[in-house]
């Protein structure tokens, strides 16, 4: 920003004690004064605007650990929105808690200029408004959807040392020898918890969930036998099943997932009625500048969609989207009434 610069007096062109080129060179004078002084309003104008934007380090709100899908997907956008900017940078800040209401909360008042977004998922802003009472944000009112990233399948996870089913219809049949089907969640009121309600209807058998504060404390339910399968997003679930620790027994997209091909769906299997997943995606506080969100949402496309962009999305397990903000909206509301109708199914409320 330059200076300010002392106001300068009008010029008279009355009187003869000032030359014409000394009358001109004054007039250069006090025009640029005048610019000068009118630079910074410029400045912030054009930033309003958009035009500027951005001009100082973004910051993504996630709210769930390090090293789980949502921070590794952060972490990758972040990395490549970064180097379109410039390299401005572009910081990840992991608000775990509460299965990302906390994160939520925040985010949701945040200043809506762009400089604070979330990178949000299913459960904080599909889910959520079926399964709690209160929240501490209105997913519709307090959002305004940017783009959604990418979307994750599920997959059935199994201990090999403990469970000996290698695939869905034998786990089906050695549970139902069994005292129950107990499935680990990572969190109430999760996607994965509400899959598993999905799944027992499925294979026509009650699960009884057991919710885990974090992924490390349910795979270590599930490696412990305290659980006998989990359901995991496939950039969890992949470098477990590729180590051998653990053995998927399908995943629940409409076709198989890049990350583990050999592995079948569950309709597949024959269990046709069977398909869930989630998503993550990139929202900013409400009366954001429309044409900050339209920027945002057109980067954060260029960003995923590119061929480096693409690829390292892929090998984390997930799908690639990149929506328009349109879509991605329109993704939240239809997924809203849909998770609805299965939360109510349970009757589950997390307060």
């Amino acid at each position: 920003m330059k200076p300010l610069v002392p106001h300068t007096p009008a010029l008279s062109t009355a009187g003869p004690q000032y030359s014409t080129p000394r009358r001109a060179l004054l007039a250069a004078t006090a025009l640029a004064a005048a610019a000068s002084l009118a630079a910074p309003w410029g400045a912030a104008h054009a930033q309003a605007a958009g035009g500027a934007y951005p001009n100082k380090p973004v910051r993504i709100i996630v709210g769930f650990p390090a090293g789980t899908g949502p921070d590794i997907v952060a972490r990758l956008l972040a990395q490549k929105l970064s180097e379109g900017w410039g390299n401005l940078g572009v910081i990840v800040d992991n608000k775990p808690g509460a299965g990302g209401l906390i994160a939520a909360g925040e985010a949701a008042r945040a200043a809506p200029d762009g400089y604070t977004l979330m990178l949000g998922e299913t459960g904080q802003l599909s889910i959520a408004p079926s399964s709690y009472n209160k929240l501490p944000y209105d997913p519709a009112k307090d959002f305004t959807a940017v783009s959604q990233v990418v979307t994750s399948d599920f997959v059935l996870l199994v201990n090999p040392q403990k469970v000996p089913s290698r695939n869905v219809k034998e786990f089906v049949d050695w549970t139902k020898q069994q005292k129950g089907l107990f499935l680990a969640t990572f969190g109430a009121g999760t996607p994965g918890h509400f899959g598993a309600f999905m799944f027992g209807d499925a294979v026509k058998l009650k699960p009884e969930p057991v919710h885990y504060k974090n992924t490390s404390d349910a795979l270590g339910g599930l490696f412990s036998g305290d659980v006998q399968g989990v359901f995991a997003s496939v950039g969890l679930a992949a470098p477990n099943v590729k180590a051998g620790k653990l053995v998927a027994l399908g995943s629940t997209g409409a076709t198989r997932t890049n990350a583990l091909p050999d592995v079948p769906t569950i309709k597949e299997q024959g269990y046709a009625n069977l398909e869930f997943s989630s998503w993550f995606g990139i929202v900013a506080p409400a009366k954001t500048p429309p044409e900050i969100v339209a920027k945002l949402s057109a980067d954060i496309v260029k960003a995923v969609q590119s061929p480096e962009g693409k690829a390292k999305m892929e090998e984390a397990g997930f799908r690639v989207t990149g929506t328009s903000q349109q879509e991605f909206a329109r993704i939240i509301a239809a997924d809203t009434v849909t998770w609805g109708k299965a939360v109510a199914a349970t009757g589950f409320k997390a307060d």
